[in-house]
């Protein structure tokens, strides 16, 4: 996902929160791919099973560690 497309995402969860629609924004928000950064430190400090479930899309964490990192 490009830069422009996770503004793009992110000024339209803003406008969804800013019209009181908490739970839109946080379901716009889960579609920009997680940090690998953030995914490793989730992972290290809350488990696997908490940051699989937090439902965020990971597919830059898939593409930066692999998939068996996510099974692991």
């Amino acid at each position: 996902m490009t830069i422009d497309e996770k503004l793009t995402i992110s000024n339209e969860a803003i406008a969804l929160k800013n019209a009181g629609d908490r739970e839109g924004y946080e379901r716009l928000m889960k579609t920009i791919p997680m940090p690998p950064y953030h995914a490793k430190f989730l992972k290290e400090k809350m488990g696997l099973d908490v940051l699989l479930q937090l439902g965020w899309n990971l597919s830059e964490v898939e593409a930066e560690f692999g998939s068996a990192w996510l099974s692991n």
